[in-house]
């Protein structure tokens, strides 16, 4: 892609901004040098560990919010 946008489209757009804040807070943790913008001097591994650590974080927020009573995943029935 050449233009420099994303094609990723958040679910709920409301969350962009959050999602936003929780990127550069994971990539800081790593030492990844993220920045608002171009990143093209970004390794693919160093990339693919913000966004594997993101996820990592997700699963842990949700696992905890599960154990704890409060259901998650909209009130669905596993």
């Amino acid at each position: 892609m050449s233009n420099n946008t994303s094609s990723n489209r958040a679910v709920v757009p409301e969350a962009k901004g959050a999602l936003d804040r929780f990127k550069f807070e994971v990539a800081n943790e790593l030492g990844v040098p993220l920045t608002d913008g171009y990143n093209g001097n970004l390794t693919s591994k160093q990339n693919g560990s913000v966004g594997g650590y993101m996820v990592k974080k997700m699963i842990e927020a949700q696992e905890r919010q599960m154990s704890q009573g409060q259901g998650g995943m909209g009130g669905q029935q596993m």
